[in-house]
């Protein structure tokens, strides 16, 4: 199960899915300084821990590391759904709190995603995800 980002794992991350690309620690480094005063040092060793958690893959070349994330945001947001939703006993109840929250483009969302999920029991030919 994994546990949801620190707020500068979540910062770097969020420029690793938008990027969509590999990228070094310098990389990151000098586009964070456009917001805040950091540490080489401090970029280095959050994106070498989300490297160790599983979130970003490295390789390296010449003295330096380029990393590249593992999964989309998606499919993270997705992951933490599902956990958060397993901890319930009744699945059905928090399902209609959370549809209860949703905005109407939130819920037509939904309605569009439901479609590209084949219903339970019919046969797309096509081999089930791994869960």
């Amino acid at each position: 199960m994994p546990r949801p980002l620190g707020d500068l794992e979540d910062v770097v991350m969020t420029r690793m899915w938008q990027w969509n690309r590999p990228a070094t620690v310098r990389e990151v480094l000098e586009d964070l300084r456009t917001e805040r005063e950091i540490a080489y040092t401090t970029v280095m060793t959050v994106m070498d821990k989300l490297h160790q958690k599983g979130w970003l893959r490295r390789e390296q070349r010449g003295r330096a590391y380029v990393y590249e994330a593992v999964g989309s945001r998606e499919a993270y947001t997705a992951q933490l759904m599902a956990d958060a939703w397993s901890t319930t006993d009744n699945r059905a109840t928090a399902l209609v709190h959370f549809f209860g929250m949703m905005s109407p483009e939130e819920r037509d969302a939904l309605r569009a995603a439901l479609k590209v999920v084949a219903p339970e029991g019919a046969d797309s030919g096509a081999e089930p995800e791994p869960r």
